[in-house]
């Protein structure tokens, strides 16, 4: 959500912001809320005057009580019964319609970055740098789910059984593997700075709507039935949702944490859930980061935060690059973001395997986190970026590593949380 000051005096940007983000259906809600926000303020101004009189009224009745002037005090007495009703009635229309206002101001977005490149989706997103050759080998890798299976580390069927599409059960070395690599990027976090911390799963509507477009919620999160609780798609949600309606200590800034938590998504959209593997899914884990800063320290926590990412994935042996999002691929809160995609080389092409975002202060803005210092209070930027994902990560890790024999190589960084293996054999071909 964009400070309404911006449209009140710099228009022209909003609607250019509006083009650039093909969202020119949105140009006419303009209009609607300069004229909301004119009704609100009007009714402000008149509340305002009525409360200054009732309060001039008032003083005047006791006066007028002590100068035995009781007919007079009366009258006076009456109006301020008057103001009374007058004021309930603007108190009540001032809050539906700055409702009202605050929906549309949600709808929209961000002022983009004048470094994000404008396209109108996906496709037209732009590649910044490769980091690591991405190797072909000469022999055929199999499909992630097969390698997986000849290691006795998938079962999708009994998650099929279980739960449906969209699960699956890891298992011994993979399993052990998976958790290893969210360790892993936990322990590199911390080496970074970063404060550890576990934070709740699930997280009330007014964090939800606060952290993320109505879209992005209804494509994404599960609701508990019969309750305000919402399970998170990714812990960027509570971990910003903790410092709700608070203000930060500017000493305090920046603040930067390192999460991990199990996600939850419904993936509902044209790409679907994956059948047989474990790409798109409904349930993994994640180790992510959150950082929340001053506005003028925003973009070098944002180019810090992608490069620690790309970082994590070379020392795995994982070839990845970095990929710009252009305008139209833009959440409505992104200032900017970029995709870290790892190499497949059974595909021979690169897949997502993480995200980094900066939001300037929309969600900031939408949960009420401000901080205080010399020149006053005002609200913080808010960052986050993917440290792992633990399924992507893993195809990522097994096809980078895979041998002609079948077996697996671990990566020194992970020997120590594998109990110092070094490969992994396959029990079945």
């Amino acid at each position: 959500m964009i400070d309404i000051n911006i449209i009140r005096t710099n228009r022209e940007l909003v609607e250019k912001n509006l083009k650039n983000k093909y969202q020119e259906n949105k140009l006419p809600v303009l209009d609607e809320i300069l004229e909301l926000d004119k009704q609100v303020r009007e009714l402000k101004i008149n509340g305002d005057n009525l409360r200054q009189e009732r309060n001039k009224t008032s003083d005047e009745i006791g006066l007028l009580y002590r100068e035995k002037k009781t007919e007079e005090a009366n009258e006076k007495k009456e109006r301020v019964r008057e103001i009374n009703t007058e004021l309930i009635s603007i108190e009540k229309q001032e809050e539906e319609l700055s409702a009202k206002l605050k929906e549309l101001m949600m709808t929209i977005p961000q002022i983009i970055d004048d470094t994000v490149p404008i396209g109108k989706d996906d496709t037209e997103n732009v590649e910044i740098e490769k980091y690591g050759e991405p190797l072909v080998p000469n022999f055929e890798i199999p499909y992630h789910a097969d390698i997986l299976e000849s290691i006795s580390g998938l079962d999708k069927d009994a998650s099929g059984r279980t739960s449906g599409n969209g699960f699956y059960y890891l298992m011994g070395d993979a399993a052990r593997l998976s958790s290893a690599m969210l360790s892993y990027a936990r322990d590199f976090m911390i080496d970074k700075g970063f404060t550890y911390c576990i934070p709740p799963f699930m997280i009330r509507s007014n964090v939800v709507s606060g952290v993320m477009s109505f879209a992005e919620m209804e494509n994404m999160m599960y609701k508990i039935e019969g309750e305000d609780l919402f399970l998170i798609g990714t812990s960027e949600h509570s971990m910003i949702g903790k410092f709700k309606d608070q203000i930060i200590k500017e000493s305090s800034l920046p603040i930067t944490m390192t999460s991990y938590s199990p996600c939850f998504r419904k993936e509902v959209g044209a790409h679907g859930i994956e059948e047989r593997g474990i790409y798109r899914v409904h349930q993994f884990e994640k180790q992510e980061m959150i950082v929340i800063c001053k506005h003028e320290e925003a973009m070098e926590w944002y180019n810090k935060m992608w490069s620690y990412t790309v970082e994590l994935f070379r020392s795995m042996d994982i070839p990845v690059r970095t990929l710009e999002c252009c305008s139209g691929d833009l959440a409505d809160l992104k200032v900017k973001s970029c995709d870290i995609e790892a190499w497949s080389p059974r595909q021979q092409k690169y897949f997502e395997v993480g995200s980094c975002s900066t939001l300037g202060d929309a969600q900031a803005r939408r949960l009420g986190i401000r901080t205080k210092g010399e020149n006053g209070t005002y609200y913080v930027d808010t960052l986050n970026n993917t440290v792992l994902a633990n399924t992507r990560a893993l195809i990522a890790l097994i096809e980078n590593n895979y041998n002609e024999d079948g077996s697996i190589n671990i990566p020194e960084v992970l020997r120590p949380y594998m109990g110092g293996k070094e490969k992994i054999i396959p029990n079945k071909r």
